[in-house]
């Protein structure tokens, strides 16, 4: 099985989580609204996922090189790591029964990708301009941030550090999904775990906004929690990783919610308002 073939089994059941979700959490009401609606939603959308898609393109950028420039300004942090924590991934490890392993697997791919596409989506089928566009401006500190340590940090992951006591997992139960995080990652990158940031980032969204899709707190925070346990169970973090990664969610999700930024877009949505209506 090729890349493009798993990359294409990811979409199918993204499409088909997305699907299901949707119709419960949005409501067919609001989805309905956003049909005689979609022209000036996706017009609302177009500032914060335009950044955000500029940020990932950036982090593509930069990962292709970024690990030759890492060994040459980072610092090699992985003995401190093991120093702090020495063998909690293996001992994890050895907690966790087979089949409930491969549930951590699947949910490390599918539940992923699911959990950061979701609000989006929702904040933009729903018209909630404020919550679509603090979720995609946290994931843009996330990312930035990760990117800067990836540079400043040469990190290998429990199964590259130890591997006679962390087995990798992820491959041993589903060897296809190598090659699509292989495409995406590199064994170096792990302090923060972005898998952690960024889930964490939608669950503390999910739970101050609970008023505005209450069916999806208890989801969020579900998926967050397995996908933060999955990082280690299937040896590719270290806790470590995970604290800092969480501290990271907490930070972005507390930046996006001061009122400061809230004037900044404010004055932002004003500006651009005023020079899109010169040109028309």
């Amino acid at each position: 099985m090729g890349v493009l073939a798993v990359f294409l089994e990811v979409v199918a059941v993204l499409s088909l989580l997305l699907s299901v979700s949707l119709a419960v959490v949005v409501g067919p009401d609001r989805l309905r609204a956003a049909l005689t609606d979609l022209q000036s939603r996706i017009y609302m959308a177009v500032r914060p996922i335009g950044l955000l898609v500029g940020v990932l393109g950036i982090n593509s950028v930069v990962r292709e090189d970024g690990v030759d420039v890492s060994w040459i300004i980072g610092t090699n942090i992985t003995r401190a790591i093991y120093t702090i924590e020495g063998t909690v991934v293996a001992t994890i490890q050895s907690l966790v029964p087979g089949w409930l392993t491969l549930y951590f697997g699947y949910v490390y791919v599918y539940g992923y990708a699911f959990l950061l596409v979701f609000p989006l989506l929702a904040g933009l089928l729903a018209g909630e301009r404020r919550y679509l566009r603090d979720t995609a401006f946290a994931y843009v500190i996330n990312y930035s941030v990760g990117m800067l340590c990836y540079l400043l940090f040469v990190a290998y992951g429990p199964r590259n550090y130890m591997p006679g006591l962390v087995e990798p997992l992820l491959f041993d139960t589903l060897p296809r999904f190598q090659l699509l995080t292989s495409e995406v990652n590199a064994n170096t990158n792990v302090f923060p775990s972005l898998h952690t940031s960024l889930s964490m980032t939608v669950a503390f969204l999910a739970v101050r906004d609970h008023d505005i899709f209450p069916r999806w707190t208890p989801a969020a925070v579900f998926l967050a929690v397995s996908i933060v346990l999955s990082t280690m169970v299937l040896g590719i973090h270290w806790a470590t990783d995970v604290v800092a990664g969480t501290a990271l969610a907490a930070i972005s999700v507390w930046i996006v919610s001061s009122d400061r930024l809230a004037a900044v877009g404010a004055r932002w949505q004003s500006v651009t308002e005023a020079v899109t209506a010169r040109w028309r």
